[in-house]
C-alpha cells in the first residue's frame, strides 16, 4: 500500500489545477498521470490477499492476473512513445491493450468453464505442432524444432491436457465460447463503440489502405501521394480513452481475488475522475491541429 501512496500522493489540488490551464500544461501533466497509472497498475498485479492465496493464483485465477500483467507492461510502453510524442506507434500497441482488457473483463464475469475455454483456445496452433511431427516434418529434427515441440509439451503435461482433449474448442473453430472479440466486446462495453475504437486499430494490423493514409502519407495538391516518414504528434486522445477500458478490469480482479479495500477503491476512483477529467478539459480546449510541445 505504501508505494501506491508513492504514486498517488503528488497529486495535489494545486498541482491539478494549474496543470489544466493550457494544453501544454495538461499535455505534461498527462504523460506522468499516464506514467503513474502505469506505475499503480504494475503495484496492483503483486497484490495478495494471503488468506485467499497464501503461496500464488490457480489455473482459475493465473490466465486472469497474466492479461492484467500485458495491460501494465503495454501502458508502460505506450508512456514512453507518448514522451516521444510518437502517435503512430502509440495506436498499435493499443489494439493488444484493448484485448487484454476486454478479455479480462469477460473471464471475470463468467466461471470456470470459461476460464478452462480460454486456457484451452491458446493451444491451436500448438497442436498443429503436433500434428505437424506425427505427419514427419522434417523441422523436428533440427535443435530449434526439438526445443519447440519440448516446450508445447511440457506446457501441455504442466495442464493435463492431451491432444484428445480439445473437442469443444474444435467444434467452436477456436473461438471462445464460440463467440469473435466482437462479441466478447460488444458484451464488455458496448458494440457502438468497436468500430471507432478496436475496429479501427485492427486495420492497421492487416494493412489498411485508410491507415496508411492516416500515418505514412501525404496528399499532394495534384492528387498524388507521397511519403511521410516523419512520427505524428500524439495527445491526450492517443491515452485516456485507452485508460477507460483498463479501470474496470483492475477492480473486478482486486474484488476477486478478496483485496478491493476502502484506500484501494478510492484510488481507483480517483484514476477514474482525473482521466475522465483530462479528455474533458482537453476537449473542450482543442480547437484543431496543435503543436502539444508548444502551445
Amino acid at each position: 500500500m505504501e508505494e501506491i501512496i508513492n504514486i498517488t500522493q503528488k497529486y495535489q489540488p494545486s498541482y491539478i489545477e494549474e496543470s489544466f490551464r493550457s494544453l501544454r500544461a495538461m499535455h505534461v501533466f498527462s504523460a506522468q498521470f499516464v506514467k503513474d497509472v502505469a506505475a499503480l497498475y504494475d503495484a496492483l498485479t503483486r497484490i495478495r490477499n494471503i488468506d485467499r492465496n497464501s503461496s500464488g493464483f490457480s489455473f482459475d485465477d493465473a490466465p486472469i492476473l497474466g492479461l492484467l500483467v500485458r495491460i501494465s507492461k503495454l501502458l508502460r510502453e505506450i508512456v514512453g512513445y507518448y514522451e516521444k510524442d510518437n502517435a503512430e506507434i502509440i495506436g498499435i500497441l493499443e489494439r493488444p491493450l484493448v484485448e487484454a482488457s476486454t478479455i479480462a473483463t469477460y473471464l471475470m464475469t463468467k466461471g470456470h468453464d470459461v476460464i478452462e475455454d480460454y486456457r484451452k483456445c491458446s493451444y491451436k496452433d500448438r497442436l498443429r505442432i503436433l500434428r505437424d511431427l506425427e505427419n514427419g516434418s522434417p523441422f523436428f529434427d533440427t535443435k530449434a524444432g526439438k526445443r519447440l515441440l519440448g516446450a508445447v509439451r511440457e506446457k501441455m503435461a504442466f495442464e493435463g491436457l492431451t491432444k484428445d482433449d480439445f473437442a469443444l474448442q474444435k467444434k467452436n473453430k477456436w473461438k471462445l465460447q464460440g463467440k469473435s472479440f466482437r462479441d466478447i466486446f460488444a458484451e464488455v462495453e458496448h458494440d457502438n463503440l468497436y468500430a471507432a475504437t478496436y475496429g479501427m486499430m485492427s486495420e492497421s494490423v492487416h494493412g489498411s489502405w485508410n491507415e496508411s493514409m492516416d500515418w505514412g502519407l501525404v496528399r499532394n495538391t495534384d492528387g498524388t501521394f507521397s511519403a511521410f516518414t516523419d512520427h505524428h504528434p500524439a495527445d491526450i486522445r492517443f491515452v485516456t480513452p485507452t485508460i477507460r477500458f483498463t479501470i474496470r478490469p483492475f477492480r473486478l480482479w482486486l474484488q476477486r481475488i478478496d483485496a478491493y479495500d476502502d484506500n484501494i477503491k478510492g484510488t481507483m476512483d480517483w484514476v477514474e475522475r482525473v482521466n475522465t477529467r483530462l479528455f474533458q478539459a482537453f476537449d473542450s480546449m482543442y480547437a484543431g491541429e496543435y503543436d502539444a510541445k508548444a502551445s
